[in-house]
């Protein structure tokens, strides 16, 4: 692989010195197979180790490995090839499997990888982005600190739902522990989605050092998550994927609270706390809104 040299005149190397003076990190593209998914591009299948060496000589920092023109191998034969690789490379690589969930990474590729793909590709509509939601969330628990569960890019900004909508994607990836990776042009990133994505009180439950993925914990149209988090909290989401506006409650039970815990809830996009709330946790909500909370025990 060399840079094209229209696209990047002073190499990869010198763009990600500038990347890193700024102290952000660079990520890079490939494929296990013969060509990545444009069908345009040299994949890595069978250059492995020259590859690897090529983007750690580059300062790559993170590799999102698809799976596109992979000659019918098994992933579990590719993939592990390509962390070998990156292990011999001298240079410290995040590794995002990208197999779009086809062979159950979950259960495989944490012993490979840092993230993995559970679900096929997402699609900036509601429909399309919940049920990634669903079919990531029966992985829960194979994640953890060091490899996290991807159920693809967050669509937030890229205009196909509404910003209730993309509220509740945002709520789910931050609970669920996926990446937070933005799949919109941040050039042209209105106000409304700035405020959104930047939310620190919901990015910290994304980051929070118990590094324990949140799940579904009531199922049907009034829909509960929650996880735990460091510091004997629970973060909880309400979301009401009905068609009307309907009120959804978390009784304690629910999300592993003892019955008779008395706690402050703090709203993380209203950024307002409720003190001494007890028994359950109750919202209105319009079609497709949600609220997300942080709950302390007293």
């Amino acid at each position: 692989m060399v840079p094209k040299a229209a696209t990047f005149p002073s190499g990869i190397k010198a763009l990600a010195d500038f990347v890193h003076s700024k102290g952000l990190k660079l990520g890079i593209y490939s494929d296990a197979g013969i060509q990545t998914c444009s069908k345009t591009m040299p994949g890595s299948l069978g250059h492995e180790e020259h590859d690897a060496k090529t983007f750690a000589m580059w300062g790559i920092d993170y590799l999102k490995y698809d799976n596109c023109e992979n000659t019918g191998t098994s992933a579990k034969e590719r993939y592990p090839v390509m962390n070998k690789a990156l292990q011999n490379s001298g240079r410290k690589i995040f590794f995002s499997l990208c197999e779009w969930g086809q062979e159950d990474p979950a259960t495989w590729a944490p012993a490979i990888g840092n993230s993995w793909r559970t679900t096929d590709d997402i699609q900036d509509n509601w429909d399309s982005m919940i049920s990634r939601a669903d079919m990531n969330d029966k992985w829960a628990s194979y994640a953890g600190p060091g490899g996290w569960n991807d159920p693809d890019m967050l669509e937030v900004g890229n205009g196909g739902m509404s910003m209730e909508e993309y509220r509740c994607h945002f709520s789910i990836w931050a609970l669920a522990k996926a990446p937070l990776i933005l799949g919109c042009d941040i050039r042209s990133m209105d106000n409304d989605t700035y405020s959104l994505v930047t939310n620190k009180e919901v990015i910290a439950v994304n980051q929070d050092k118990l590094g324990v993925q949140g799940k579904k914990v009531k199922n049907g149209d009034l829909e509960v998550w929650a996880g735990p988090l460091s510091g004997n909290r629970v973060a909880v989401v309400l979301i009401n994927r009905g068609t009307s506006k309907a009120t959804v409650t978390a009784q304690w039970s629910d999300i592993g609270l003892d019955s008779s815990a008395i706690v402050d809830a703090r709203d993380l996009w209203e950024h307002s706390t409720s003190a001494s709330v007890k028994n359950e946790l109750s919202a209105t909500l319009d079609s497709h809104a949600c609220k997300m909370y942080v709950l302390t025990p007293h």
